[in-house]
């Protein structure tokens, strides 16, 4: 149940996208709201450009003033300074889960840029990967947030179909249609194993790949028909290619407001090497993102709706 939304500020207007995506979840989730800032040790003079918060008590008035103006007053909305300066704010707001009591931390997706960015990772992926909650990027400019659609990539793996837990609740609360995506791998596409199998065997390979996108589009019929049974507006479709691409496309085509993927949270140079497909869609996709990490939640059950 997602009922207590954690909203890290650093004081940057970037870093308040987040807050209209917040606002509205809680609207409709009937949700309590925290926010939070964590004081950074040896802090940078600005960030993202505009001043650093340069005290506990200036960031306690600024989480004040955002309490009082960008939430209406029917939110349950509280604030705290984590005053004790930290080195690695992301590990700062995943140690959080316990002293606030949240499930779901919206967040702005800001840091490195270009290749840094990548290979390090950004604030926000670095969160997904320290904690063991759902985290929900937001990417500036954001348009206005409303849930009209909501697009879950599926892979048949039980340990990723938290998402579809997630994508229900949020569905029930707005009434958004829930439309599900399976990724098949041609060829010229696969990585790692896969890839080194495709060249030894390559007649095989593409029959195996052939008969995967008729269990993908079995699997995700049966999927669809259990939503449709509860009552749920869902859809469904089978596409090939690389997954991460054929997400952001999809995303796109079908003008989705949120994707919900679930993560192993890899980060640094083991995401780079693993070809994560959640830190990929980080990088390509403007659509808000929720992730799920998903070897922290294996004990899920896989919704029914």
């Amino acid at each position: 149940m997602l009922k207590h939304l954690l909203v890290p500020l650093d004081g940057s207007a970037l870093a308040e996208a987040s807050i209209p995506v917040a606002s509205y979840l809680a609207d409709i989730l009937h949700a309590e709201v925290s926010l939070v800032h964590i004081i950074e040790r040896n802090p940078p003079g600005t960030v993202h450009g505009e001043a650093h918060l340069s005290s506990a008590e200036e960031a306690d008035a600024y989480l004040a003033k955002i309490a009082s103006s960008a939430f209406p007053g029917t939110h349950h909305v509280a604030w705290h300074v984590h005053r004790e300066g930290v080195r690695n704010v992301p590990v700062g707001i995943a140690l959080h889960e316990a002293e606030t009591g949240h499930d779901l931390i919206v967040l702005c997706t800001h840091g490195r840029g270009g290749a840094g960015k990548f290979l390090f990772g950004s604030v926000a992926q670095q969160v997904v990967a320290e904690g063991t909650l759902p985290v929900l990027l937001v990417k500036p400019p954001s348009r206005p947030f409303i849930l009209r659609t909501i697009l879950v990539p599926l892979d048949g793996d039980p340990e990723h179909e938290g998402g579809l837990d997630a994508a229900c609740e949020l569905a029930r609360a707005s009434g958004a249609e829930i439309r599900l995506l399976g990724v098949v791998p041609t060829m010229a596409t696969l990585t790692g194993k896969g890839s080194e199998t495709g060249t030894l065997l390559p007649g095989a390979t593409r029959v195996m790949l052939d008969m995967s996108v008729e269990g993908a589009r079995g699997y995700l019929e049966e999927r669809t028909a259990r939503l449709r049974a509860s009552g749920f507006s869902a859809a469904s479709q089978v596409v090939r290619g690389d997954p991460s691409r054929r997400i952001v496309d999809a995303a796109k085509a079908l003008n989705a407001d949120l994707v919900v993927l679930a993560t192993h949270g890899k980060k640094g140079m083991d995401a780079v090497f693993s070809g994560s497909v959640a830190n990929k869609v980080c990088g390509m996709c403007d659509t808000p993102l929720l992730l799920l990490p998903a070897a922290k939640r294996a004990a899920s059950k896989p919704a029914s709706g």
